[in-house]
């Protein structure tokens, strides 16, 4: 039996025990992954919400990184067995098959409460705390034993950092994993809007893979048919980050938690190491304001209250300076100092630190260097005929990047006009300081 007839019998046959999901109906998995997945590393991530404190907003969103690893699985299997069931797909090893869909299974082993929302803080990116999980333990054991796959390279097909050694092949399942039409984004836009009970992100998933074609070693390319298939994930993200992920009580519940965690890391009170590992609710319980005063912002989010939007500010306006330093959180947190100093004369009250914070989303990426296939003839995405130019894509991000300030809703209460004028005039004469 040949290479590639090795890899297809695996792909249709060794998949044999369901797990029953609410998206995609049944996702097969082997008899080695069903023992991955009873692992208790895999267990943990169904106590990890995949959208944090979204749910004040949208009640539904309450699904996990477990049912999203699932989902990314089932798309990645169904992905690669597309590709490589046309005659000019690249080479691939079955151990390279079986470390790809290990590590679309795996991706968010490393996740912790927030993790996204956390990002400028100094911690390690879940990639390499998922890397690390993978080569370590039963899991390697496993991995090895049961699967048949070297944990080094589902370790280094997750984590970027890790060395590729020269491998096409790894490069190409890096790339698959991550990019503009990877699993990843197929099963998260789609499973976010099904829970949030939006129609911003569905996708049509028998659409894209039906167009998608081998780009040898270099991924994936689109049939020209299939521009539309992109043009919807843009927009779809675009919608979703505006009504759902960026919503502004969203972004206020994830700004009290990035304060809290913030104030506490630079004051020694907690170490990196602390946060990983957590689950939801040991997060809870960990970080209290018995801890750290500064905790206290995180029982408030607990409990569903959250701060309101006292300003709402463009990050950047034509002819004007944008906000750009205040991407650094210690310049941030001087600026709230000084902000929440003024506020305790307008409102002739002492205003502690946290009750006032500054919210600067980071910048989003809108992918659109994509290979479209026309007529066997590769082209730039930009070059076959899309209505996503440069110059729409950075007016989505344009239009989303805005500067919040949230205070206490008793705060909020109590400032006048000239008060939030003041404030304003502060914020953007920031940047001379």
């Amino acid at each position: 039996m040949n290479r590639h007839t090795q890899i297809l019998d695996y792909l249709d046959y060794e998949f044999t025990s369901a797990v029953r999901d609410s998206l995609w109906g049944h996702i097969y998995v082997s008899p080695g992954l069903e023992q991955v997945c009873a692992l208790r590393e895999f267990r943990q991530l169904a106590k990890i919400k995949q959208l944090g404190p979204t749910h004040i907003v949208y009640p539904g969103a309450v699904h996990s990184r477990l049912s999203h690893s699932l989902g990314v699985f089932f798309l990645a299997r169904r992905l690669i067995r597309r590709l490589i069931g046309f005659p000019n797909a690249p080479s691939l090893s079955l151990e390279g098959v079986k470390a790809y869909l290990c590590a679309a299974l795996l991706h968010d082993l490393g996740h912790f409460p927030f993790t996204h929302s956390l990002k400028e803080l100094p911690l390690l990116e879940h990639e390499q705390l998922t890397a690390r999980i993978i080569r370590q333990g039963e899991l390697a054991y496993l991995l090895r034993e049961a699967v048949g796959v070297d944990p080094e390279m589902v370790a280094a097909i997750v984590d970027e950092n890790a060395p590729d050694q020269g491998s096409d092949e790894l490069r190409l399942y890096r790339r698959l994993l991550s990019g503009t039409l990877d699993p990843d984004k197929l099963d998260y836009l789609n499973r976010d809007a099904y829970y949030c009970g939006v129609p911003y992100g569905v996708q049509d998933i028998d659409f894209v893979l039906d167009r998608v074609r081998p780009n040898g070693y270099s991924g994936i390319a689109l049939e020209r048919d299939g521009i539309s298939a992109v043009e919807n994930i843009l927009f779809s993200k675009y919608l979703m980050y505006r009504a759902v992920y960026w919503h502004k009580s969203v972004r206020a519940a994830t700004a009290m938690i990035k304060k809290a965690l913030h104030s506490a890391l630079s004051d020694g009170a907690v170490t990196p190491d602390d946060l990983y590992g957590l689950d939801d609710e040991s997060f809870t319980a960990q970080f209290t304001s018995a801890r750290h005063p500064a905790f206290d912002l995180i029982e408030l989010v607990d409990r569903g209250h959250t701060f309101k939007v006292a300003l709402e500010l463009p990050y950047s306006e034509p002819n004007s300076p944008d906000f750009a330093h205040l991407l650094d959180l210690e310049t941030r947190g001087k600026l709230e100092e000084r902000c929440s100093s003024f506020l305790s004369g307008a409102t002739g009250r002492p205003q502690h630190s946290c009750s006032l914070i500054i919210d600067l989303p980071e910048a989003v990426n809108f992918e659109v260097a994509f290979p479209i296939s026309d007529r066997g003839v590769i082209r730039d995405y930009l070059d076959a005929g899309t209505v996503f130019t440069p110059a729409v894509v950075e007016a989505f991000t344009a239009n989303l990047r805005l500067v919040r300030v949230f205070v206490d809703p008793q705060l909020q209460t109590e400032l006048r006009a000239e008060d939030l004028h003041q404030l304003q005039q502060m914020i953007k004469d920031s940047g001379a300081d």
